[in-house]
């Protein structure tokens, strides 16, 4: 399905979602958030899909984050705390591995969907800032948390503190994003990725992904011991078996996520 300012393609094992307001560099609004949580839904829902690219269709945005105007959809600010859809955390509920595919501005609300993300691949004409502060608010969907655990504090204050514009480059220095590569490279490397981790068995993929989620909050002695009780979950499985036979028997595994 592809329709909407939210698209949803299925193509095999991966699903690619993708921003589709390019008019207005992909900024979402509270239609667009109602759309991608119907999206998110299917996408754990449906057990053919294995992985997630996300991404925007705009050389020029990847996300600008939610369009300004939008705020007066709320009445007061106790409707904007009990908002529905809150886009960025859509994003962090996927249980599947997500890649985001960064092109142009990725900014305020479109940053925190990017760092919702498991993997992130830039362009070099890419460029991130948390913007909020320059118009008087923070943002709400998870700058603050996740830049400091992926950037570091003293830089993610920098960037939170003076709603600075940082170039592609420096976001991969920081570590903001894994892979930097010209436009036309983005997808490919996003894809390639997915496809890859798609012929992995789909459980442990998904135990993976919640194990590092949980190390992310937790003490390291309290992590080891929850990944200890996460092993017995993958071994339970049929893939388990599979991939035990197929090593045995010096062939290419075939994963059912069973």
């Amino acid at each position: 399905m592809a329709e909407g300012n939210i698209q949803l393609e299925k193509n095999g094992h991966i699903a690619t979602i993708r921003i589709n307001r390019p008019e207005k560099l992909n900024s979402m609004t509270v239609e667009m958030a109602a759309q991608l949580s119907g999206h998110v839904r299917e996408v754990n829902r449906d057990k053919d899909i294995r992985a997630v690219v996300f991404t925007g269709n705009s050389e020029r945005a990847f996300s600008s984050g939610s369009d300004i105007k939008q705020l007066d959809y709320y009445e007061t600010p106790w409707d904007f705390r009990n908002r529905e859809n809150e886009y960025a955390r859509l994003i962090k509920s996927i249980r599947k591995p997500v890649i985001a595919a960064i092109k142009g501005y990725c900014l305020g609300g479109g940053l925190e969907m990017a760092v919702m993300a498991d993997i992130r691949i830039g362009s070099y004409n890419s460029s991130y800032g948390a913007s909020e502060v320059n118009w008087g608010w923070i943002g709400g969907g998870g700058n603050s948390q996740m830049l400091p655990r992926i950037i570091g504090p003293g830089r993610a204050l920098e960037m939170l503190l003076t709603g600075d514009i940082i170039p592609a480059e420096e976001a991969y220095r920081l570590g903001l994003i894994d892979h930097l590569l010209p436009d036309e490279e983005v997808e490919e490397k996003a894809y390639e990725l997915a496809n890859k981790i798609a012929e992995k068995a789909p459980i442990a993929i998904q135990v993976i992904k919640h194990a590092v989620r949980v190390s992310m909050n937790t003490p390291l002695d309290v992590g080891m011991e929850y990944e200890n009780e996460l092993v017995h979950i993958t071994f339970s499985t049929e893939d388990k078996l599979e991939g035990e036979s197929a090593f045995k028997e010096k062939r290419r595994p075939v994963f059912k996520g069973r």
